[in-house]
């Protein structure tokens, strides 16, 4: 589903982004209610930022990646968590192009999620090329989402992956939060801590 988010574009920054899991749901601009295998999602537009609830028999699962004034939790590079009886896996990465190369990443992302049964995106008005994009999935358990946050004045394009899936018995990161540094994960880039809220 494409839509054009009723709100202006305003100078948000990839830098500002901040990770949450658990937080209430927050005020949408879009949503989309998806039916999986034993799940519901909903995937929710927040803007340049986004919020996944994901509901189970196991329990509720809550993701957050927005703006979030006050947020100690900078944008990670990668995180794997344990969350009731699931096993978390968030990645974040960033891209920089070129304005032409932008342009053509945007038009393929959002014909891939406009097309898409499972896929949500906003795009702001006045700027086709400034977008939020959300792709939901169910695959062998597990449920899985990317979403792409686009920042055209920059050049930036923020790409995270989500896996939640059944807890491994035995695994050796009980209870434990890994921040994946650079050497476990080629190619991405920590963002840098968030130094001033949203205007």
């Amino acid at each position: 589903m494409l839509t054009t988010l009723k709100t202006s574009y305003t100078d948000t920054r990839a830098a500002d982004l901040a990770w949450a899991l658990g937080r209430e749901p927050l005020p949408a601009l879009a949503m989309l209610d998806l039916e999986l295998p034993g799940a519901k999602l909903q995937l929710r537009l927040l803007g340049a930022s986004h919020q996944v609830l994901l509901e189970e028999d196991r329990g509720d699962c809550s993701e957050t990646v927005a703006c979030m004034p006050g947020s100690s939790t900078p944008l990670p590079l990668g995180v794997a968590k344990r969350v009731g009886d699931w096993e978390y896996e968030f990645a974040a990465r960033v891209e920089i192009l070129s304005p032409g190369q932008f342009a053509g990443r945007a038009q393929e992302l959002l014909a891939l999620v406009a097309d898409h049964p499972h896929g949500l995106a906003g795009v702001f008005p006045g700027s086709p090329h400034a977008f939020t994009a959300m792709l939901a999935q169910h695959h062998e358990g597990q449920v899985h989402w990317r979403t792409w946050h686009a920042y055209p004045q920059d050049g930036q394009l923020v790409a995270t992956r989500t896996k939640v899936g059944v807890r491994v018995t035995g695994s050796a990161a009980q209870g434990a939060e890994v921040n994946l540094g650079p050497s476990r994960v080629r190619g991405h880039k920590r963002l840098p801590p968030q130094q001033h809220t949203c205007g």
